[in-house]
C-alpha cells in the first residue's frame, strides 16, 4: 500500500481568481511506514503573493524568483504520485490548486484524481471529533504529536506532521518500539509500547472463615425458601472444608 501524505502553499486562498501554488511537499509512506522517499519543490508562480499569504508561510516573491514553474517538474510530480493514495489535510484545497496548475498547461492534463485517489484527513477527523477543532495544530495536541517546528506554515513540514497524524488517527504510529528487552528505550517517546513482565508475583488468597460460610449458606437456604424449593445456586454445593478456613 503506497500513501503520500501531500500539502501545498499558495499566493492567496482561491485558484479560480488567478493564485498559484509556490510550494509542494509530500511525504512517501509503503505498508504504514515512512520511507523518506519524499518530494519537495518550491514553484515560481509568476505573480504576486498575498501579504496575508506571506505571512501564514513566509515565503517571499524574491525568494521564488529563480524557482522553476510547476509545468517543468510536473512529469516528475505525476510520476512520483501516480498510482498512489493522497493524504491531504482539507484536500478540497489543495486539490482544487493542484487540478488549477493541470489546467493551466499548454498540453492540458486530466484532474489528480486520474492519477491518484484521495482521502480527506479533515473530513475524517470531524466524523472522529464532531463538534471539536479539527485544525492540524489542534490534532497535534489531541494525539500528543510534537509540532513545536511549526512556527509558519510550510508543505514538507505540514506533510510530515500530518503522516504522524494519519497514522495516529487510523491506529498506528511512525515511531512504534516493540523490543522487549527496552521498555523505554531511547527515541520510544509517549508512543512506545510496553511489555507486561512474564514473571508476576502469586496473589494472595484469603478463605473464608466458619461464620461467613455459614452465612452464605443461610442466604441461599433463604433464597431457596423464598423461591419455593426453586434456587439453583445451591444445588451441588461442595461441603464445606473448615480446615481450609483461615
Amino acid at each position: 500500500m503506497r500513501q503520500i501524505v501531500l500539502d501545498t502553499e499558495t499566493t492567496g486562498l482561491d485558484p479560480t481568481q488567478g493564485h498559484r501554488i509556490i510550494e509542494i511537499g509530500c511525504v512517501e509512506m509503503l505498508d504504514r511506514r515512512l520511507t523518506g522517499r519524499n518530494f519537495h519543490q518550491y514553484l515560481r508562480p509568476e505573480r504576486e503573493i498575498d501579504r496575508a499569504a506571506q505571512e501564514v508561510h513566509g515565503i517571499s516573491n524574491e525568494f521564488l524568483a529563480d524557482k522553476p514553474r510547476f509545468g517543468d517538474l510536473v512529469e516528475d510530480f505525476l510520476g512520483y504520485v501516480g498510482g498512489a493514495e493522497l493524504i491531504i489535510h482539507n484536500a478540497p484545497f489543495d486539490v482544487g490548486f493542484l487540478n488549477s496548475e493541470l489546467a493551466r498547461l499548454e498540453s492540458e492534463r486530466p484532474p489528480i484524481e486520474h492519477f491518484c485517489s484521495i482521502t480527506d484527513t479533515l473530513a475524517m477527523a470531524k466524523k472522529m471529533h464532531p463538534g471539536q477543532r479539527n485544525s492540524l495544530d489542534a490534532l497535534c495536541k489531541r494525539y500528543a504529536i510534537d509540532n513545536s517546528q511549526r512556527e509558519l506554515h510550510g508543505a514538507l513540514l505540514d506533510s510530515e506532521i500530518l503522516a504522524e497524524v494519519y497514522l495516529a488517527m487510523t491506529g498506528g504510529q511512525a515511531n512504534l518500539l516493540l523490543d522487549a528487552t527496552n521498555n523505554a528505550g531511547e527515541g520510544s517517546g509517549d508512543s512506545a509500547i510496553r511489555r507486561l513482565p512474564t514473571q508476576r508475583k502469586a496473589l494472595k488468597v484469603i478463605r473464608a472463615g466458619i461464620a461467613e460460610l455459614e452465612l452464605h449458606h443461610a442466604c441461599l437456604a433463604a433464597l431457596d425458601r423464598a423461591s419455593g424449593g426453586n434456587c439453583k445456586w445451591d444445588r451441588g454445593t461442595p461441603a464445606r472444608d473448615d480446615t481450609n478456613s483461615g
